[in-house]
């Protein structure tokens, strides 16, 4: 599979009380094509409403899918990502980068109440995770997919990942420039 000619990358980079997102455009050949920046509230509910507004801000029809650093940014200020890509008219994925047995466990000790409820209901309406094999046996990829099949997800993700990294080029950069403008804005 070719990769999508443009691919908006969204990652986020915590303070402490703001995190710092990042959407940065893509393209195939793995040059960025332009930046946005939004914050949400660290251990809020805004995280998806901050990664639209970067799409917003970019205003960039030839954007073909949308990929997120994982879904729960800003201590577990989980993207929706049903919303986004309702939103966005775009497929929508999410990489995570660990195996793991999910997030309830941790929702659950960090939450209590309706804070806890919304949260489970954003976590439970997420596609499962599926593995990406990279074919090299190294360290493991995830993706949650919205919009388009998991599988072309994960070709896209692997066409977009240049040898010698683990992120695909979308959510390196994103999560570079992400960390700068958090560096930027607060000195943290």
């Amino acid at each position: 599979m070719d990769p999508p000619s443009r691919t908006l990358g969204i990652a986020f980079s915590d303070a402490r009380d703001a995190s710092h997102a990042a959407g940065v455009v893509v393209r195939a050949d793995g040059t960025p094509d332009g930046f946005a920046f939004a914050t949400c509230t660290v251990g809020g509910t805004d995280a998806t409403d901050a990664a639209i507004d970067c799409w917003r801000a970019l205003d960039r029809e030839d954007v073909r899918h949308v990929a997120c650093a994982g879904v729960a940014p800003a201590w577990f200020n989980l993207l929706d990502l049903d919303e986004m890509a309702e939103t966005l008219d775009r497929p929508v994925y999410a990489v995570s980068y660990e195996a793991s047995p999910g997030l309830e466990p941790a929702l659950r000790d960090a939450f209590d109440g309706d804070a806890l409820a919304d949260r489970l209901a954003t976590y439970r309406s997420l596609p499962p995770r599926v593995p990406i094999d990279s074919g090299d046996n190294e360290q493991p990829r995830f993706v949650r997919a919205v919009g388009v099949d998991p599988e072309r997800a994960a070709a896209a993700i692997r066409e977009l990942t240049r040898d010698g990294f683990r992120r695909c080029e979308p959510l390196r950069i994103a999560s570079l420039a992400a960390s700068a403008h958090r560096e930027a804005a607060t000195g943290e």
